[in-house]
């Protein structure tokens, strides 16, 4: 994750989607009352992608004014703080991550949290599950950057998933975008340039290091921070 070096913007051309998930799923063995939750209350809360078929609002048991999807959560913090200070919207998120998964089943118990819905699994499913403009934000907070030049296949962000992402966005609903890896910034930018739906907002360059309003900053984010590593902050919003 140290790596700095730039895409030299000579990969072949991207592909259909890859649908091997890289990366770890599982971490150091649940305490019992984090397995717990995920066999009590997981399946209760499991986005069922055929049901959002019909559209994400239909997965919450009272109406809410808009849905936002969380691609990869971690251990939860970024998405239970959104739903705990926005009620009024419904929240997707997606981790393949186990342990991460226990962490925000324990935050949406502790804070009581109904607007959430989660799928331990790929983000791309849940993607290509969405009808088109169903979603007010998608947000991609610090992904994986799989820094070796022969692991760059394996991120998320490549031109399918920004396609599927424009598609599922309401016109002017917008990709949140997060990363203290320079060259995946730059790998996303080289990709937003190529394709017309989205369409970069930074004016100046605190538009792209200061973080948006409403905010909240992780763990992950301070560890970051301490190690010298610069995030930075993109929003991306779909054109009509």
């Amino acid at each position: 994750m140290t790596e700095r070096e730039q895409n030299s913007g000579g990969e072949a051309p991207e592909k259909a989607p890859r649908r091997q998930l890289y990366g770890r799923s599982k971490g150091k063995a649940l305490r019992a009352a984090q397995a717990g939750r995920i066999e009590n209350h997981l399946p209760a809360l499991t986005i069922d992608l055929e049901r959002l078929k019909d559209g994400p609002a239909t997965l919450f048991p009272r109406p809410v004014s808009g849905v936002t999807l969380e691609i990869g959560f971690g251990g939860g913090e970024h998405l239970a703080h959104m739903a705990a200070s926005n009620p009024e919207m419904g929240y997707l998120g997606v981790e393949p991550f186990l342990n991460g998964v226990a962490k925000l089943l324990h935050a949406i118990e502790e804070n009581s949290l109904d607007n959430i819905r989660l799928l331990r699994g790929d983000a791309r499913d849940v993607l290509a599950a969405l009808p088109e403009a169903s979603l007010s934000r998608v947000y991609l907070l610090y992904p994986d950057p799989w820094p070796k030049r022969r692991q760059r296949k394996r991120r998320i962000v490549d031109m399918r998933f920004l396609e599927e992402v424009a598609r599922v966005l309401q016109p002017g609903g917008e990709l949140r975008f997060a990363t203290d890896i320079d060259d995946y910034a730059g790998w996303t930018l080289a990709r937003i340039a190529q394709q017309s739906r989205l369409n970069w907002l930074a004016e100046v360059a605190d538009d792209w290091r200061l973080p948006w309003d409403g905010w909240y900053r992780t763990r992950y984010e301070e560890k970051a921070i301490r190690e010298g590593r610069t995030p930075g902050y993109f929003r991306f919003r779909k054109e009509a």
